[in-house]
């Protein structure tokens, strides 16, 4: 059974190619644009053989369909803000929902209102915000 961190940040299929010399796998445009990953940052990379036989294990449910679904309701802590202002929570898989107005650490309940194979849009229901503690010192006796 294979172990899988919460820092995971992404999955995605890809080839491995030679290039002048080196081995290159490439990483999809949509993984930058949602800020998964940046240029140039260094991550790590797991592989595991998209042929590889699954003899010891359930069957899972398709991984190339989104876990979400429009009209869904759910829970989610904004991670960050994208380029356009809009903030990014992520759900299973690593799968990004677009929160707006949503701002890192926020915990917001939202409806999906459209889904693609690789980013969910969603509507704010509600603002969960944790209230940050008072740093008023009490009077002195």
């Amino acid at each position: 059974m294979v172990e899988i961190s919460d820092a995971l940040r992404t999955v995605f299929t890809g080839t491995i190619e030679q290039r002048s010399g080196s081995y290159v796998i490439e990483v999809p445009a949509e993984e930058i644009s949602h800020g998964t990953v940046t240029a140039g940052g260094v991550y790590r990379v797991a592989l595991l053989n998209a042929h590889e036989e699954r003899r010891d294990r359930q069957p899972e449910t398709d991984e190339s369909t989104p876990p979400v679904s429009e009209g869904d309701r759910r829970t989610v802590t904004v991670e960050a803000v994208g380029q356009e202002g809009d903030g990014i929570a992520k759900v299973e898989r690593g799968y990004v929902i677009i929160v707006p107005g949503g701002e890192p650490g926020e915990e917001i309940e939202v409806e999906i209102e459209r889904v693609t194979p690789s980013v969910a849009f969603a509507e704010v229901i509600t603002h969960n915000i944790t209230p940050e503690p008072s740093t008023d010192e009490p009077p002195s006796a």
